[in-house]
């Protein structure tokens, strides 16, 4: 009997300093939202390889007053790049091309830095932003690296040889996208919802049409000390998907910066990192293709000392965001939007913070993140991790 009353009160015990620890989250992080002139701030929080504490603050949208909710949906920008990036990952993984092959032979056009015209540019450089492309040009359509409708394509190169020196480059990832629909045989938003999204059991898309318009949270642009709607964000480009070219339009995406997700569910993405590639008895990669993608290969991404730190397959490796703690992940900004997504594999924790819209006359920390991802997360770690 003595043992049962034990096992009671300590389940109690426990269920008393949970509900004070989200108490205590929720109060700071409503702090912080005020704090930093943010909309809306929904977050995520993995400890102990599980989900522990979602929550959402602020609004949805000003005009009607909705509150934001944690099920809301977000744009979450170059986030993006990691669910391409597992494409491509598992299309590696069947064969379908090697990661040092020259991404012509699959486009079926060649693509050379003009002055560096014997160096093939691979699936690893644009993986890696090593490839010497740049978004000068443009990046909303591959015609602009297409010589046979764009004869002079310097514009959309550096001037430094493919492998050799990083460059973030959005004109890379949508590349990669279409590289997606030509190996698999499927349009790119099906191919991410069939083989990512369905077995991860989430809900969300890189199609706006596949969504619950009434479920998107509204991004603000900061201007003139005013938010202003960005309802680009959610372009549903109807009708140029009617008249989709396969292997053409699949910019129309945006395989760099188009999935529309929410906190809970883009942590259940992290999860797969963090359990090498499997999540809930469901293998979505490999274990090695999993180390491929956190492996740095160049030295960029956040300005850090730290040499075991950098970018790797759309993931970025850095010691700058939280300190003592070497973060792996990603950040997104569009339309207004930031985001983060970041983890700690070996540790078996990771933070996800969307904000849809937020005070830009504040300047980014000294870190070089900006102070709605850097210090949420931060709050974060000290609540539920430190």
């Amino acid at each position: 009997m003595k043992k049962i009353v034990f096992i009671l009160t300590s389940m109690l015990v426990l269920i008393s300093c949970s509900a004070i620890r989200t108490k205590k989250a929720d109060d700071r992080l409503e702090e912080i939202r005020q704090e930093l002139g943010a909309v809306g701030l929904s977050v995520a929080v993995i400890r102990d390889n599980r989900i522990v504490y979602t929550g959402a603050f602020g609004m949805s949208d000003l005009e009607t007053g909705r509150e934001l909710q944690t099920t809301d949906l977000m744009r979450i920008a170059s986030i993006s790049k990691s669910f391409t990036a597992t494409a491509i990952m598992q299309l590696y993984e069947a064969y379908c091309f090697d990661l040092d092959d020259d991404i012509s032979i699959a486009l079926g056009f060649p693509v050379r830095n003009p002055s560096f015209p014997d160096i093939p540019i691979t699936y690893r450089m644009l993986l890696s932003h090593t490839s010497s492309l740049s978004d000068k040009g443009g990046y909303f359509t591959l015609d602009v690296i297409r010589p046979d409708i764009t004869p002079d394509v310097s514009e959309s190169f550096n001037d430094y040889a493919p492998g050799t020196k990083y460059q973030y480059c959005n004109l890379g990832f949508n590349t990669l996208g279409t590289l997606v629909e030509i190996h698999s045989h499927e349009r790119f938003d099906e191919y991410i919802r069939n083989n990512i999204l369905d077995p991860l059991g989430v809900y969300a898309s890189f199609n706006v049409n596949d969504l619950d318009s009434t479920r998107f949270a509204t991004i603000y642009t900061w201007e003139d000390g005013c938010f202003v709607p960005s309802p680009q964000a959610y372009n549903p480009r109807k009708q140029e998907i009617e008249k989709y070219k396969w292997g053409r339009s699949t910019t129309l995406f945006s395989p760099t910066g188009g999935m529309k997700i929410s906190a809970p569910d883009l942590a259940r993405h992290a999860l797969v990192q963090i359990n090498d590639g499997f999540l809930d008895g469901r293998e979505i990669l490999s274990a090695e293709s999993v180390a491929l993608m956190q492996t740095p290969q160049s030295p960029g991404g956040r300005d850090t000392k730290n040499k075991t730190c950098g970018y790797g397959l759309a993931l970025e490796k850095t010691d700058a965001l939280i300190k003592g703690e070497i973060m792996t992940g990603h950040t997104g900004s569009a339309y207004g939007l930031y985001s983060a997504m970041f983890f700690q594999k070996e540790k078996k924790f990771g933070f996800v913070v969307l904000c849809n819209g937020c005070d830009t006359s504040i300047p980014r920390r000294d870190n070089g993140f900006m102070p709605i991802q850097t210090d949420v997360i931060n709050a974060l770690y000290e609540l539920f991790i430190r």
